[in-house]
C-alpha cells in the first residue's frame, strides 16, 4: 500500500480533481491525502477575522461567495443528478453550519474547526466523483485517527491504533481518502498539524501502516539543483538522502517543509516527490541511501539577519554561549548559523519580532552588530569532512563575493554561506558554474 498525497492546486477545479481521481485510479488499492482546493483555505480564514471583529455580514458574505464557487465546482464535476445532489446537500450544509459561528462567541477553537472544513469538502467531492465512475471509494475521517497530544506533537500510538481500525471497517475498498492538515488535540478538539500540513499527514499516515511508499504529488518535478528562476539550464534531482531534502526544505526549497518528512524517515519508508502536469516524470526519490562524493544542489534563504557580539570577556569565559543562547531562547527565535572565536560569536536568524529586545539583552556581555538583509546560500549533497575537495571548489567560486559567515562542520549534509542579499544570485550562477 502507498500513501498518495495532493495538494490544493492538484485538486482546484472540477478538471484538476477528474485528472487526480484518473491517476489515483491507476495506482491501486492505495490511501490519498487530500488539501483542500487552492484558495478555500484563505477564504476560511478571511471569515474567521470577520468573525474575531464580530463582523457577522462580512462572514456570511463571504461564505456565500465561497458557496458559489463550490455550486460552479458541483455543476461541473458531476455528470448524474444524483451525484450532483449530494455533493450539493453536503457543501451547502457544510456552509450553513459555517453561518451559525456568526452567531455566538468565537475563540480559537471555533477557528479551527472553521479552518477544517476546506479538507472535509474537498475529500467528500473526490470520494462522490470516485463513486460515481464506479470506484469503490471509502473516506477515511482524519478527526478519527490524527491526534496531537498535549506538546501538539503527534500521537503516534494512537494514530497507528486507530488508522488501523478505520481501515480494517472497509476491507473491501479499492481506495482510501481522507483529510490532510486536520487532526483533533489532547482535549478531544479539532485542530491542525501545523508544520508541514498535508504532507506531515501523508508522513505519518505512511508511517502508521508501514507503506511502501510516500508520493507527494504536486505541479513542480520535484527538487532542482538550483532555483530555475535565477539559474539556467537547472535539472530536477532525481534522489536524495532524507538530510539532504530537510536541508533544502530549510534552505529555501518550497516543495517540503523539512520536519514533516520526518516520520517516513524514522520508519525507513521513501518518498517520492511526483509532478501531477506530467505523471510520467521520474521526480525525486528520497530515502536513507546516500550517493557517495555527490553534490546535489544549492539553495537560498532570504531575509537573514546576522548578529555579532564581541567581548574581551568571553575569553575562556565558561557559560558565555549558554547566556548568550538563553537570550534567544527567551524570545523563542531560532537561530540559522553561529559561528565562534575566543573573542565573539556571529549568529543568523530569519525571525526578527524581537530583534531590539535580543540586541538590548546582549549588549550587556559585549558589543553588538547587525546586518540586515542577508541571504544564506546552501550547497547539499555527500558533504563529509573526509571527502576532500568540495569545500574548496565551493570557496574557491565564491572568491569574488564577499562573504559575512561560513558553516562546515555541523552537517555532513551541507556547507552554508551568508552574503549580502544583493549578491544572492551572482553566488547561486557562481556556485552552479563550479559544482554541476
Amino acid at each position: 500500500m502507498k500513501v498518495l498525497k495532493f495538494g490544493g492546486t492538484s485538486v482546484g477545479s472540477a478538471q484538476r480533481i477528474q485528472h487526480v481521481a484518473d491517476l489515483v485510479t491507476k495506482s491501486g488499492r492505495n490511501i490519498v491525502v487530500l488539501s483542500a482546493m487552492s484558495g478555500t483555505t484563505n477564504s476560511l480564514v478571511e471569515i474567521t477575522g470577520y468573525l474575531y471583529n464580530k463582523n457577522a455580514e462580512g462572514a456570511k458574505d463571504t461564505i456565500a461567495r465561497l458557496q458559489a464557487k463550490y455550486d460552479q465546482h458541483i455543476a461541473q464535476l458531476y455528470k448524474t443528478k444524483e451525484a450532483k445532489k449530494e455533493a450539493t446537500d453536503y457543501v451547502h450544509s457544510i456552509f450553513e453550519y459555517l453561518e451559525t459561528f456568526t452567531k455566538q462567541l468565537f475563540t480559537q477553537v471555533e477557528e479551527k474547526i472553521i479552518v477544517a472544513q476546506g479538507e472535509l469538502i474537498s475529500t467528500r467531492m473526490m470520494a462522490l466523483y470516485l463513486q460515481e465512475q464506479g470506484v469503490k471509494a471509502v473516506l477515511l475521517p482524519a478527526l478519527d485517527f490524527m491526534k496531537i497530544d498535549m506538546r501538539g506533537e503527534p500521537d503516534t500510538d494512537y494514530i497507528r491504533e486507530h488508522l488501523q481500525a478505520v481501515l480494517e471497517s472497509a476491507p473491501e475498498a479499492d481506495l482510501y481518502i481522507t483529510q490532510g492538515f486536520i487532526c483533533r488535540n489532547a482535549h478531544d478538539e479539532v485542530d491542525n498539524l501545523q508544520r508541514g500540513g498535508s504532507d506531515y499527514s501523508a508522513s505519518l499516515i505512511g508511517a502508521a501502516v508501514g507503506a511502501e511508499e510516500i508520493q507527494i504529488w504536486t505541479d513542480i518535478d520535484g527538487m532542482h539543483n538550483n532555483d530555475p528562476r535565477i539559474v539556467e539550464g537547472t535539472q530536477p534531482v532525481r534522489h536524495l538522502h532524507f538530510e539532504e531534502a530537510a536541508e533544502l526544505g530549510y534552505f529555501g526549497a518550497k516543495i517540503l517543509h523539512p520536519t514533516c518528512i520526518q516520520p517516513a524517515k524514522f520508519a525507513n519508508i521513501p518518498v517520492r516527490l511526483l509532478n501531477t502536469m506530467d505523471p510520467s516524470a521520474p521526480g525525486t526519490l528520497i530515502n536513507n541511501e546516500s550517493e557517495h562524493g555527490t553534490i546535489k544542489a544549492v539553495a537560498a534563504k532570504d531575509n537573514i539577519t546576522a548578529i555579532k557580539i564581541k567581548s574581551s570577556r568571553m575569553l575562556l569565559a565558561h557559560g558565555f554561549l549558554r547566556r548568550v543562547f538563553e537570550i534567544f531562547e527567551s524570545y523563542q527565535t531560532s537561530i540559522d548559523m553561529i559561528c565562534t572565536s575566543e573573542v565573539g560569536v556571529s549568529m543568523s536568524i530569519d525571525d526578527t519580532r524581537h530583534l531590539s529586545e535580543i540586541v538590548h539583552d546582549l549588549k550587556r556581555y559585549g558589543t553588538v552588530s547587525v546586518d540586515l538583509d542577508m541571504c544564506i546560500i546552501c550547497v547539499v549533497g555527500d558533504m563529509d569532512w573526509e571527502n576532500v575537495g568540495f569545500e574548496s571548489r565551493a570557496m574557491d567560486a565564491m572568491r569574488d563575493i564577499p562573504v559575512r559567515m561560513v558553516s562546515f562542520g555541523g552537517s555532513n549534509y551541507n556547507i552554508s554561506f551568508l552574503v549580502k542579499g544583493e549578491d544572492k544570485e551572482r553566488a547561486l550562477r557562481a556556485l552552479s558554474k563550479s559544482l554541476f
